[in-house]
């Protein structure tokens, strides 16, 4: 006499949310029948989209370490903890068994203040980096100084402020008298300035 054969079992996918991690997706298999059952879950990690990560540039250092026997004038160079276009260097030894000697004379680039500092020729100097951008000037708000410029892209920028210098009068001058022109801005160390004006293109 034959054994009854078993009913085969009934396979069901269920798509279940974790309550603990509502960010994962869980799916579950649960396998029945009248003799049997069990379960098995399994986690899938959710696809990470480029916006989940922070650009490679993002946190990025300011400076980055140079030997000071390799800087050259009209380089920029950190002095005091100030971004500075170096002006002049001269190198000088102290001894006969002493180390080389660089001393430095920079101009702070945005406020213009004359820097200096003496460093062994082998050890390392922060450079920071300097960035130039140039936007097309839209508009000037005369009563808090902020600038309308638009970059390259057409996004405009309203965070800047002309600066408290000949360089700003001149721009609230051509802005009187209905010029167009562009600006250049200088960002370092988290700073920007705008440092120049010249014609449109």
């Amino acid at each position: 006499m034959r054994e009854p054969i078993p009913p085969s079992p009934h396979i069901v996918i269920e798509a279940r949310t974790c309550p603990l991690c509502s960010s994962r997706n869980t799916k579950a298999l649960r396998i029945q029948s009248e003799s049997f059952s069990f379960g098995i879950s399994t986690t899938q990690e959710p696809n990470m989209s480029d916006d989940d990560f922070e650009s490679g540039h993002s946190g990025a250092s300011n400076t980055y370490p140079q030997q000071c026997s390799a800087l050259r004038k009209n380089g920029f160079v950190m002095l005091k903890g100030r971004p500075c276009k170096i002006v002049d260097m001269t190198t000088s030894k102290t001894g006969k068994h002493g180390h080389a000697k660089v001393h430095l004379i920079g101009i702070d680039i945005f406020n213009q203040k004359k820097l200096e500092d003496i460093c062994p020729s082998t050890h390392n100097m922060e450079v920071p980096h300097v960035k130039r951008t140039e936007y097309q000037f839209v508009d000037l708000d005369l009563q808090d100084g902020y600038l309308s410029l638009l970059d390259d892209a057409g996004a405009p920028r309203e965070d800047l402020k002309i600066p408290d210098t000949d360089l700003g009068k001149e721009i609230k001058k051509k802005f009187e008298n209905g010029e167009g022109f562009m600006v250049t801005v200088l960002k370092a160390i988290g700073e920007e300035q705008v440092i120049a004006v010249k014609p449109m293109n």
